[in-house]
């Protein structure tokens, strides 16, 4: 068998797998097995299962991923949302969809002690859609807003697909935390124009009248207080050469342990979910890892990634125009695989391909830009049917939406999406700007 047809048996079977829903860590682990056995037999598959789990799990770096998931679990569990979402909604809900805008801006902020996307989504929706609803905004503006919202789990640091990132394209965790901060902010932006833009051209979906909210007292203020502050000491201390950003992790999640207890909402069951949700998230994390790993190394058998980053630059074609098919196979791929697989399939792959073309800019410059162009394009993925991931946790929430409803609501977001990727695909200053100033 040819390594080109060795290489598309490998992906037929993963996806066959998929289909028929087997995890995605079992499908790529089961792909690799029989194209690294068909390569080079099962003595070598076995030395390698034998040394590659610990050479991976081994590393110091990884344990940053499983402390950034238990933040997020104190956070959600700690009550921390309802507040912020009654401060963000004090502020913004005088606006016409001022609601909706309230819960991006929620999303935005708890994203920022957080780091997941279905934890933001399932999180603000649980305190924002039942308010949304009682102001008679529609289900449609609703969930697409809360979906949405969502995505900036991801985009504000830290980021866990961040973090995989890093560690796989060897990268500083500290960096790509800033060079996601502008994109961020823009991404919340975007999204609260969309939703000014949509009530006013769509009409129907969101009360004629703003809601006059509350004046902002000292008391709904304390709702960013606990953000605020976890917030500037991890990040304070990472740039400010404290500590590590791994460091950073176990004190932010300690941090946000206190600030949970402070709400006096972290009971002892909810304690014991915090840790059980963050075992289980990082073991599929794990997990993926070591699926991703043999898939990897038995398509580096092949030979075909090399050989296909040699047809790609004999080809001629300029680095934009690779970067940007690269980032519509990623909105494809998004469509049969979450956000953490596609970037511990493809960077392997992709990130030697893009290191070696010629941006006019030095290659750590180009490595970090490129994460979050990455970032960017996984997060469409979350949204864009026909999967959708975060569609479907918030509409699983909302049981009288029809999915249809929900996806159309997506759409003012995903358009804002495309206009924001496009901005820093061809402005790639504005993602470096602020990495500069990390030493």
């Amino acid at each position: 068998m040819s390594p080109l047809m060795l290489t598309l048996m490998i992906f037929a079977i993963m996806l066959a797998l998929m289909v028929i829903r087997v995890p995605i860590a079992i499908a790529m682990f089961s792909a690799g097995c029989v194209g690294y056995v068909a390569q080079a037999g099962w003595g070598p598959l076995s030395n390698f299962l034998n040394t590659q789990a610990f050479a991976r799990f081994a590393s110091y770096d990884l344990s940053v991923i499983p402390l950034f998931i238990l933040m997020g679990n104190f956070a959600t569990q700690g009550g921390i949302s309802k507040a912020l979402f009654g401060f963000a909604s004090a502020v913004m809900s005088r606006f016409k969809g001022g609601l909706a805008m309230a819960a991006v801006l929620a999303s935005a902020a708890f994203g920022a002690i957080c780091g997941s996307s279905v934890a933001t989504a399932a999180t603000i929706t649980s305190v924002a859609l039942p308010e949304m609803k009682r102001h008679g905004y529609s289900g449609r503006l609703s969930t697409g807003t809360l979906a949405a919202g969502g995505t900036l789990g991801i985009l504000i640091p830290p980021s866990v697909p961040l973090v995989i990132y890093a560690i796989l394209a060897e990268q500083n965790i500290a960096k790509l935390f800033a060079a996601a901060m502008v994109p961020g902010i823009i991404a919340m932006a975007g999204y609260m124009i969309a939703i000014a833009i949509y009530v006013r051209l769509v009409p129907g979906h969101a009360p004629d009248k703003a809601v006059v909210a509350d004046k902002i007292t000292a008391q709904s203020m304390m709702g960013i207080v606990p953000i605020a502050v976890v917030f500037l000491i991890v990040f304070g201390g990472i740039y400010g050469g404290l500590f590590t950003p791994t460091e950073g992790a176990a004190v932010g999640a300690a941090s946000t342990f206190v600030a949970a207890l402070l709400k006096r909402e972290l009971t002892l069951k909810k304690l014991k979910y915090c840790f059980y949700a963050t075992a289980q998230g990082s073991a599929m994390i794990f997990m993926i890892f070591i699926g991703a790993d043999l898939m990897n190394s038995a398509l580096a058998l092949t030979q075909v990634p090399g050989q296909l980053a040699d047809v790609v630059q004999g080809w001629g074609l300029s680095p934009l125009m690779v970067v940007s098919a690269i980032l519509l196979f990623y909105v494809v791929l998004g469509a049969v695989m979450d956000e953490l697989s596609m970037i511990l399939l493809t960077i392997p792959i992709f990130f030697p391909l893009i290191i070696g073309l010629d941006f006019g800019m030095p290659k750590d410059s180009v490595a970090i830009w490129f994460g979050i162009m990455v970032l960017m394009t996984v997060g469409f993925g979350l949204l864009a049917p026909p999967v959708g991931l975060n569609v479907y946790v918030v509409n699983g929430m909302a049981k009288d939406v029809p999915i249809s409803e929900s996806y159309k609501g997506v759409m003012p977001f995903l358009i804002s999406d495309v206009f924001r990727t496009l901005l820093l695909l061809f402005f790639p200053g504005i993602s470096l700007w602020l990495v500069k100033y990390v030493t």
